[in-house]
This record gives C-alpha cells, structure tokens and sequence, in this order.
C-alpha cells in the first residue's frame, strides 16, 4: 500500500504547516480503504462509517473526481449514498470517511480545506437535509436541501452552519466546484469560511462566529449523511479533493501546495 509521504507527517507549506492531508497520489485505489481496521489503523482515512455492499459502491477513485484546478491530488474521490448506506441499522443514509492520524487537529488556530462538486446524475435529493464535512459534535458544517422541521418541499441551497444557524448560502449547481476552508480558532472559539468557486483563490466570507470548538482529532467527518427518516431518497453522488488541514495563516491557492 502506497501513501504519500506528507500524508504521515507534517509539512511546510507557502503558507501555512500542513498537519494532515487526504491527498490521492495515482496509485491509490479503493481496495486499499478495505485495509483499514480498529486493529490495523494505517492510512490516511478511517472507513468504518458506510452501508451493507462493497467499499466500491461508495467509493470511487479517479482524475475525473478531482477539481482540475487542485495539483495536489492525482485523484479524487467519489463518496456515494443510496438505499443500501444505512449505518448499524440507523434511519438515515451515511458514507463518511475520517482522517487517521496521531498529530493533533483540534488546538491553536488551524484551516480545515475541501473542495466539493456534485453532477446531473445521480444528483443530490434536494428534498431530505444532508449534513456534510461535519465535526461530531456539529458545531461547524454544510447542509444541503430541505431542513428538518422546514415546511416546502423541497430546498436545493447549499449551505454553511454554525451551531445549525446559517451563515453562508448558495444555490447548488451541477458540475460546479465549490472551494472552501473551515477557519477555526480551537482557542479563541470562532469559527469563519472562507470560499471559492473553480480555479479562484479562496476569500474570507464570514469571520469569528463563537462556538464550542472541539475535535478529538478522529471526528470530521469527509461524506454525507441524509436523513431520509424512512423515506426513499435514491442514490447520490458527491466529489471531493483538495483535503487537508493546516496551521495558520492560510493558503489560498486552489492549485495546493
């Protein structure tokens, strides 16, 4: 099994030290994910937190995945939900994957990078709440279509939430990317975004918004949880790349690093 080697441990960045990072080099494949257990934690990813079938109908590997404008992937990956994606018998939809690793990712003032695309097919259900690139204890994240609770139909927003209030929002689009960096002050208890779309650099949106920031180091969560609540919510395909974690200050630049 192939790993990267500033993957396993810290790097000097442009910018900021890269701490972790969920990098895809061209020989990765997704048997390798199938090699991670409680017992033999190698890797970059803990994949534990998936439906009944095999790993390769939630995970996919390619060049196609990844946005073009990010460097330092060889690949990206494709996480998928559909009917068969509930977790230990749980009434919602769930493919997640989380870092492995021993630095510590939850203290000082650190950027938490990912890049995300969704495409016409097997297009996300605008009508049942997805959380996404979530923290255990949901005190940052994105959510995507209908609130819980929400009387429409229907919602295709994407949106960016702290302590499950809005605070950034935009309307999803197939075959776009979406460039964005969790701003998070462990000391100081803020939480901010900085976004971007395709190949631009990223730029601060929303700055110091309080909250209990907190991380084990082994609780964010890379994926999608829907809450189908019963219902039949089909499958879905997500993409994502450019995964990393850093000290401040931030690098900016989508091609990476």
């Amino acid at each position: 099994m192939k790993y990267l080697l500033w993957a396993v441990m810290p790097i000097a960045a442009e910018c900021g030290e890269v701490l972790w990072s969920g990098f895809f080099n061209s020989s990765s494949s997704v048997k390798e994910f199938d090699e991670w257990s409680w017992s033999n934690q190698i890797g970059d990813w803990q994949w534990y937190i998936h439906g009944s079938g095999d790993t390769g109908d939630y995970l996919g590997l390619s060049e196609a995945f990844k946005n073009p404008a990010d460097k330092s992937d060889d690949q990206g990956i494709r996480i998928t939900i559909d009917e068969t994606s509930s977790w230990n018998g749980q009434n919602m939809m769930r493919s997640e994957l989380i870092p492995q690793t021993t630095e510590d990712l939850g203290s000082g003032h650190l950027f938490y990078h990912f890049s995300l695309s969704t495409n016409e097919t097997n297009a996300p259900n605008p009508k049942f709440e997805h959380q996404i690139a979530f923290f255990e204890s949901h005190f940052t994240e994105l959510k995507y279509g209908l609130l819980s609770g929400d009387s429409a139909t229907q919602d295709n927003t994407l949106r960016w939430c702290v302590n499950s209030e809005t605070h950034w929002s935009t309307e999803l689009e197939a075959g776009h990317w979406y460039n964005f960096a969790y701003d998070i002050d462990f000391d100081a208890q803020t939480v901010g975004l900085w976004v971007s779309n395709g190949s631009q650099a990223l730029k601060q949106v929303v700055t110091g918004v309080s909250a209990s920031t907190s991380t084990n180091s082994a609780d964010f969560h890379i994926g999608e949880l829907r809450l189908d609540n019963g219902a039949s919510g089909g499958a879905e395909d997500w993409f994502w790349s450019g995964i990393f974690v850093e000290k401040a200050p931030i690098t900016t630049a989508i091609a990476g690093l």
